[in-house]
């Protein structure tokens, strides 16, 4: 029996009209340099060191926001706090209305700033099974279309993509309806021979987390879902299994795909999973939780990839434990989250 998935989750409450303006912004005032802060962004947030943390830095995102408004309300330990969370590159998640415009903000913003940006891609049809981020695109040729307008944003700027959280879990725990499995598989496979025609985007299938089963009952639907043309998969997206737990399901799962590479979502699992409370909505704001790793691709694994933070710590991962609608900012929530964190 396959156990309960365990995560969610991320595509932010926003209109997309909002997110283009501010990927425009953005892409107009990025330090290129990583060593000055923006001084257009309020919480002076400025770029990682590329040759451990290659990816964007977004100087003017919800975290840094928050930053910014702690600071002016003179409520500074808070704001430093909060900065832990900002200084980080985050999973930029595009929308469901303007793929190629969102993606091409956040390309060039992040092209401008010498740095790869992180994107998520999540909108396959029949999304999360009709739960809190339910949703999606309405069929296969509307997906279709979606993909395209998001390769046509990248076009050749350095973009890795976490490629649909959940979407072949689902099909295998019995979560989508049987109906639907002949299409997502075309549509994935779609999906990655489109972005890997590109010149510098890589991809990573998500491939679940450590505590929802057993690599045995996902690696075939990973086939054939086109991870051979993919440059890895993702693990513990949104989730909070522990970076060590997710290594080794990960290299199990490697052995049975090629002994394909991963990446690992450590932007919450620094206390690993939550064991309290119903164990059916354990993935849904649990208290307790701290910040993981920080992004990285100096990994000290030839397998693992980078460390990355797909969830974007601090936004819902839905109404739960008195939490607004999923990937809304929350900034009790974040505040705990770095509370928690040891240096």
């Amino acid at each position: 029996m396959y156990l309960k998935r365990g995560a969610w989750r991320g595509a932010r409450a926003r209109t997309s009209a909002m997110v283009l303006g501010a990927a425009l912004l953005i892409a107009g005032c990025s330090s290129g340099d990583g060593e000055e802060p923006d001084d257009n962004a309020g919480a002076g947030i400025s770029q990682q060191p590329k040759e451990t943390d290659p990816f964007w830095v977004n100087p003017d995102g919800n975290a840094a926001e928050q930053v910014a408004a702690y600071e002016k309300a003179d409520k500074k330990e808070d704001a430093e706090k909060i900065r832990k969370i900002a200084q980080q590159p985050t999973g930029e998640w595009i929308g469901p209305e303007n793929p190629e415009q969102e993606a091409r903000g956040y390309t060039e913003a992040a092209d401008k700033a010498g740095r790869t940006a992180l994107l998520v891609l999540y909108n396959i049809p029949h999304r999360d099974c009709g739960q809190y981020s339910q949703g999606g695109a309405a069929d296969g040729d509307a997906y279709r279309a979606w993909i395209d307008g998001v390769a046509k944003g990248i076009e050749d700027r350095s973009t890795t993509v976490i490629l649909e959280p959940d979407a072949v879990l689902h099909l295998v725990d019995g979560c989508t309806p049987g109906e639907f499995h002949e299409e997502r598989y075309d549509l994935l496979k779609g999906a990655i021979t489109k972005l890997k025609s590109l010149k510098n985007t890589k991809v990573y299938l998500d491939a679940g987390n450590a505590g929802w089963g057993h690599p045995d009952q996902i690696f075939e639907p990973l086939k054939w879902a086109g991870i051979d043309q993919a440059d890895g998969f993702a693990v513990n997206v949104s989730n909070f299994y522990t970076t060590k737990d997710s290594i080794a399901y990960g290299k199990q799962l490697s052995t049975k795909v090629g002994d394909k590479p991963f990446v690992i979502d450590t932007s919450r699992n620094g206390n690993g999973p939550y064991t309290g409370g119903n164990p059916d909505e354990r993935w849904c704001n649990p208290p307790g939780r701290a910040l993981g790793e920080t992004p990285t691709t100096k990994t000290s694994d030839p397998l693992v990839d980078a460390y990355v933070w797909v969830k974007r710590p601090g936004e819902s991962d839905g109404e739960c434990k008195g939490g607004p609608k999923a990937g809304e900012w929350w900034p009790e929530y974040a505040l705990k989250l770095a509370e928690a964190t040891t240096p």
